[in-house]
């Protein structure tokens, strides 16, 4: 049961995440270069150490989760691909760049905006289950943990908000995703008061979910986000966002 009470801190930095991403107003590229930032932190710094440390058995001489990891970056590479959503051309994004806002945004393209919000809704529930399960494996374990949890649901509650939105779908539909988001990790603490998840998985999960977000971050964000404003400040936000993911992680170990 305390591990339930504590990923309510998780739940409301999660919307604290959202409401930020939802205020940055004319400072869009900024919010982006920085989302970008957190995202290839979290993948570096939390979920492929994890996924390697979960399901380190080798197949032809590679890990399977970073054979996960190429699974998960090629398979949004192949949805974008499919409906034919990213620009051959990098130049191309300052027109696409402003499409976000309005409602004549492709079908498909809002769907990969669902899809990757859907992911971090997933990746946000078994934040859930790792709170969970740690405060299984000792209270020390779990507080340390639940710490890191609530401190990068920050990110996960502003990715979630910022993908979405991104990829064309209107607010309220982003701030069902933001509720959904924050709800995940308490969700995922719960279940784990009934089973846990086979440790080998989630590890498989890990590396799948790493992948998904490095193609995001670095195909579509950072492109986006240097399109109108390609300026050193964009590039300062991301090595802020990647620096801020690499204190919090190593406060957390």
């Amino acid at each position: 049961m305390t591990a339930v009470l504590v990923s309510a801190g998780a739940f409301l930095m999660t919307l604290l995440g959202g409401y930020v991403a939802q205020r940055t107003g004319d400072r869009r590229h900024l919010v982006l270069g920085f989302a970008a930032g957190l995202m290839l932190g979290v993948v570096a710094f939390d979920l492929l150490p994890e996924a390697i440390n979960a399901a380190p058995d080798e197949v032809h001489g590679v890990p399977q989760a970073l054979l996960m990891f190429a699974a998960g970056f090629l398979a949004i590479h192949i949805v974008e691909r499919s409906v034919a959503i990213h620009r051959s051309h990098e130049g191309e994004y300052a027109a696409h760049s402003h499409a976000h806002a309005h409602s004549h945004a492709p079908g498909g393209k809002q769907g990969v905006g669902l899809t990757a919000a859907g992911a971090l809704v997933g990746h946000s529930l078994m934040d859930g289950f790792a709170i969970g399960a740690a405060f299984q494996a000792g209270s020390t374990v779990g507080t340390v943990v639940a710490i890191a949890v609530v401190a990068h649901d920050f990110a996960d509650g502003f990715n979630t908000y910022t993908i979405t939105r991104m990829y064309g779908n209107n607010r309220r539909r982003a701030l069902a995703l933001l509720g959904a988001d924050a709800l995940a990790p308490v969700t995922g603490a719960a279940i784990t008061l009934l089973f846990s998840i086979p440790e080998h998985l989630l590890g498989l999960y890990l590396g799948f979910f790493a992948g998904f977000l490095l193609y995001l971050a670095t195909s579509d964000i950072l492109p986006e986000a240097h399109s109108p404003h390609p300026s050193r400040s964009t590039l300062l936000c991301t090595l802020l966002g990647v620096g801020f993911m690499w204190v919090v992680i190593g406060f957390a170990d």
